[in-house]
């Protein structure tokens, strides 16, 4: 059998490479693959030789067990925890510390950085919470599916944005900016629901702890630390007190995001001057010696402390951001959607979210589907109408309240954080797991209809609303 040819596989490769580092740049990148992801475990949960496999794998213990041979000290560690809950308990910290890293660089310096930047989007993200739960509360008031009323509220960004981005000139750069801020602003009220009422009994001595420590990290930033090593140990410590004193734990991702130093070591003047020394070295090595291929030692030693600097003049909240991305939106958010998308249904009826509504149960699937299609674009657009209209905002740049309100459209694709929420919701003493389960498992259904068609909705209003622009003009 004839070998390949080395040239032609690292070739090959490369190309790959190249391929694959242009297909995570693209917008729409990570919605593809999140879509698959779903698909995917769909097919996992219902395959008669996966489902099995696929249900076992997520309730694995995940616990570390220390027994005595006496059995005086039987400890677990963290407790409770399966694949699921590690997925969800943990991976999912470093989702929304992504979250709260970019919550943060938008209120510092962009489009929620100023009162009139940020009040328009901010108003609308309300408007688009509000409505979407008083509709699931009127659906479903009085029954087990009352608590599920913050699975509609939330909104995707990174299918909203990318859908708006697959769209193109068809809609205002003033709308786009609009609504990756709006969806900003809901992804921080969101994160407050999940904390509010998502959580479980509160243990005050261990949240008084919490607390402290994030105390010390708050005075540690304060005296100007920059180094991220010293806020990852305490963000470690934190989780632990938010994981068993009640606050769901990936609140902890948040808080400590909100904590990183967005202010560089080394300013511009410094990084000019010391960059002027390090490189006056570099090119005295060169010329000592030249005969060497590059880059000898003397070289390389320069080359490492002006990467070091160039580093330390980026700030941390940057720097921990832009690696975060790709590892968020490629590996955490997939993982998420394997772990949580795969619904197996053994009732049909999941996907008629219009029967009629249970005395006992209510209907889940109603509350969402109408709170995703219908509550978010109304809420979005009435409440950016009164902010408008009592001249709180000011409506955006070349946009028309028909082109808002089909961009307010896309503001019901939920996904991510609404599946989230659903993971979190329909608990209690009152409620036999298996209901729990049952009524979980109708919301996903729901929350994946209402964001499908709140997606098309939006992209068809998008494109309708852009044609008939243009034959006016």
């Amino acid at each position: 059998m004839a070998l390949i040819p080395v040239k032609w596989w690292t070739k090959e490769v490369h190309s790959f490479q190249i391929s694959q580092n242009k297909f995570k740049k693209q917008p729409w990148a990570n919605g593809v693959v999140l879509l698959s992801c779903v698909a995917v475990a769909m097919l996992l949960a219902n395959l008669p030789f996966t489902k099995g496999v696929y249900h076992s794998f997520l309730h694995t213990e995940f616990t570390m067990h220390i027994a005595s041979p006496d059995g005086m000290v039987n400890w677990f560690f963290p407790r409770g925890m399966t694949m699921e809950k590690f997925i969800n308990d943990i991976l999912m910290v470093i989702f929304f510390f992504t979250v709260g890293l970019e919550i943060k660089r938008e209120i510092v310096c962009g489009e929620l950085s100023s009162f009139k930047k940020a009040i328009l989007p901010v108003i609308a993200a309300f408007g688009g919470v509000a409505v979407p739960a008083l509709i699931f509360t009127v659906v479903n008031y009085g029954t087990h599916a009352a608590s599920g009323w913050g699975i509609p509220t939330a909104t995707d960004i990174a299918f909203a944005v990318g859908i708006l981005s697959i769209l193109g000139d068809k809609v205002p750069v003033s709308l786009k900016v609009f609504l990756t801020a709006l969806a900003i602003a809901d992804d921080l009220i969101a994160i407050l629901v999940v904390a509010l009422f998502y959580g479980g009994t509160i243990n005050l001595p261990l949240l008084a702890v919490a607390l402290a420590v994030i105390l010390f990290v708050a005075l540690m930033k304060k005296l100007g630390e920059k180094r991220i090593g010293f806020y990852m140990v305490p963000a470690i410590i934190v989780w632990f007190l938010f994981y068993y004193s009640g606050i769901h734990a990936t609140m902890t991702g948040v808080v400590m995001a909100l904590f990183i130093p967005m202010e560089a070591r080394y300013n511009k003047a410094k990084f000019h001057r010391r960059a002027r020394i390090l490189w006056d070295g570099l090119t005295e090595a060169e010329a000592v010696h030249s005969g060497e291929p590059f880059p000898n030692g003397p070289e390389r030693y320069h080359l490492r402390r002006l990467s070091s600097l160039t580093k330390k003049t980026i700030p941390p909240s940057y720097r921990l951001e832009h690696k975060l991305n790709p590892i968020v939106n490629f590996a955490i958010m997939p993982i998420f959607a394997l772990a949580n998308a795969g619904v197996e249904i053994t009732d049909v009826s999941y996907f008629n979210v219009f029967k009629a509504i249970d005395p006992v149960l209510g209907s889940v699937g109603l509350g969402i589907f109408l709170g995703l299609l219908l509550g978010k674009p109304v809420g979005i657009t009435l409440a950016s109408w009164l902010a408008i209209r009592f001249k709180v905002g000011a409506m955006p740049d070349r946009a028309s309240w028909p082109m808002l309100f089909a961009v307010a459209c896309l503001g019901g694709i939920g996904f991510t954080m609404s599946i989230f929420v659903d993971t979190l919701s329909f608990a209690g003493p009152d409620i036999a797991p298996e209901v729990t389960q049952q009524l979980r498992d109708a919301g996903k259904i729901a929350v994946l209809l209402g964001s499908l068609c709140s997606g098309v909705l939006g992209s068809l209003l998008i494109t309708l609303v852009s044609k008939l622009k243009r034959k006016k003009h």
